[in-house]
């Protein structure tokens, strides 16, 4: 009976066999081969005598199963049950294109039988044997055999899986788009501590008529446009980690009462740093903090960032309901709109008596002294900067559109990326350079957004093509907010460390490693720092 139930099965899977090569030879054309090699072991092993399989099953007994190592093994049931269970749930879906509601209820409910035999085996520790495992294989052929004798041809069945593959694609890639975008607004996200400091701050603001008056006593401060001094500029909207900028700067300084910060924040967050720098000591050093939204030349009719910025089609990209794939996630991070991210273009604008600045992201923390930056010579360069083209993957054609021959004619794919973040910036052969209206040209030439897809490192690699001089990499070490595998003796040496990427030390999703480097220079003894937090 055996034999004869052995040699039925075999025209049925043999036929089946030569539809599945087709549509499996979509995905992997190897796997399909082991898979037709498997199916025939296995008409050769039902046909073996019980006692040798016994035999076998009884040795194995005796030692420790790795039920991996058993689902994988060519000569084992669980392999076998675990390749009818594919084949079956594969006629599910077809079943159910096709509306045969029944069949696929069937199938359903042996592949239930086949994954509780499989679970019960790994639970136990011990292998199927056949007496468990021949019911359930006789089954799935006999239900396989319905399913092919029906009506799924190849051809149906073919487009029937390419079109569930394509969707099975989308739903994966959206569920990507939507994790990145979650991570996104993870690492924007204003935790509750902060928000509560800004108010406390905010309302000392308007509450304190000395403290506005101490910012307007210091905005004309001489040490502001002294070339004898050093400075460092910062645009943020982030009182806490701008405090820390300008904190672990000062603390490891030489000489931190010859050191000037220019801190520009938006209308929003003003009277929260104001309030904050004015009514703390940064051991002497000159803090100097504006408005953007009073810088009445930075304009649409001026600069293209801001013209684009304000247009209706790419507002509606960032908080409509666009969607392309295509696009890389996080450049549609609402931090593309902010005017404060593109201001590091306009620094002489901002700053037109100074010479030379350091330009400090409010991600970063200083550990070392950063004022012999300011002799370091640029070779009449304008930007000083780290080269991040150890791996090859920062360079200039992973960033820009080179099919387009605007870009081609005039950029070496393989010139090495730079890092934004820590830059040593000479303003005066910048203005020799006429540094903005380069960029400008390229704002003006991407207003379609083919060039690169948004963001301030593509047009600054443009704009400073050519004008930027390497730094040590010692300098500013990067990825201290994805990278979990940064070697710490990098990490010791380096002059600034950047938590660039998603998991920002002030947030809970930080890298926990890399957050005592930040926190160090957090203020936790400023009571509004500690009512905050506790509540």
């Amino acid at each position: 009976m055996r034999r004869r139930a052995a040699e039925y099965r075999r025209p049925v899977r043999r036929r089946f066999s030569n539809w599945i090569w087709a549509l499996f030879g979509i995905f992997s054309v190897a796997g399909l081969v082991l898979l037709v090699v498997n199916h025939n072991q296995h008409e050769d092993r039902v046909e073996q005598p019980l006692l040798e399989r016994n035999t076998r099953l009884e040795q194995v007994a005796h030692e420790s199963l790795n039920f991996t190592e058993e689902i994988l093994s060519a000569r084992s049931f669980s392999r076998q049950l675990a390749e009818q269970m594919t084949l079956a749930k594969a006629y599910v879906i077809i079943a159910k294109e096709h509306n045969n509601l029944h069949l696929a209820w069937e199938l359903s409910s042996k592949i239930r039988s086949c994954q509780l035999l499989l679970s019960t085996a790994a639970m136990r520790g011990e292998p199927v044997t056949l007496e468990e495992a021949e019911p359930i294989i006789k089954s799935l052929s006999y239900l396989i055999f319905r399913a092919e004798d029906a009506h799924y041809d190849i051809a149906t069945t073919i487009m029937t899986m390419k079109s569930h593959i394509q969707a099975l694609e989308e739903r994966a890639n959206a569920a990507t788009v939507q994790s990145t975008v979650f991570g996104q607004l993870a690492a924007e996200a204003l935790p509750k501590s902060l928000h509560c400091l800004n108010v406390k701050l905010t309302a000392d603001w308007l509450k304190k008529p000395s403290l506005q008056r101490l910012a307007d006593e210091k905005r004309n401060s001489p040490i502001l446009v002294d070339n004898n001094t050093y400075h460092f500029c910062i645009f943020s909207d982030n009182v806490v980690a701008t405090s820390v900028v300008v904190n672990s700067t000062v603390s490891n300084a030489d000489h931190p009462k010859q050191l000037v910060f220019h801190i520009v924040t938006n209308g929003i967050n003003y009277g929260t740093m104001q309030a904050w720098f004015q009514s703390n000591d940064f051991k002497g050093s000159t803090i100097e903090v504006q408005n953007v939204e009073e810088f009445s030349w930075f304009n649409a009719s001026y600069s293209p960032i801001m013209k684009q910025l304000l247009d209706a089609d790419s507002r509606d990209f960032y908080f409509g309901g666009y969607q392309d794939m295509n696009v890389v996630p996080k450049l549609r991070s609402p931090k593309y709109l902010s005017l404060l991210n593109h201001l590091r273009f306009y620094i002489p604008e901002i700053y037109p008596q100074l010479e030379k600045v350091v330009f400090l992201d409010d991600d970063v923390v200083v550990q070392k002294d950063l004022t012999p930056l300011f002799s370091l010579d640029l070779h009449g360069n304008v930007n000083g900067a780290v080269e991040t083209c150890l791996e090859a993957f920062h360079r200039y054609y992973k960033y820009l559109n080179f099919s387009n021959p605007i870009i081609s004619a005039k950029f070496d794919p393989q010139a090495c990326g730079w890092a934004f973040g820590m830059n040593v910036f000479d303003l005066i052969a910048w203005k020799k350079a006429n540094v903005t209206a380069r960029y400008h040209y390229w704002q003006e030439q991407n207003a379609n957004g083919t060039l690169w897809r948004l963001g301030t490192l593509p047009p600054g690699l443009l704009t400073f093509y050519g004008l930027t001089e390497p730094l040590d990499r010692r300098w500013h070490v990067l990825g201290l907010g994805y990278d979990l595998n940064i070697d710490n003796r990098l990490i010791e040496s380096a002059a600034v460390v950047h938590f660039n990427g998603f998991m920002k030390p002030w947030l809970k999703l930080a890298i926990g490693r890399y957050k005592p480097l930040w926190e160090r220079y957090v203020n936790q003894s400023h009571p509004y720092l500690q009512d905050c937090v506790t509540s």
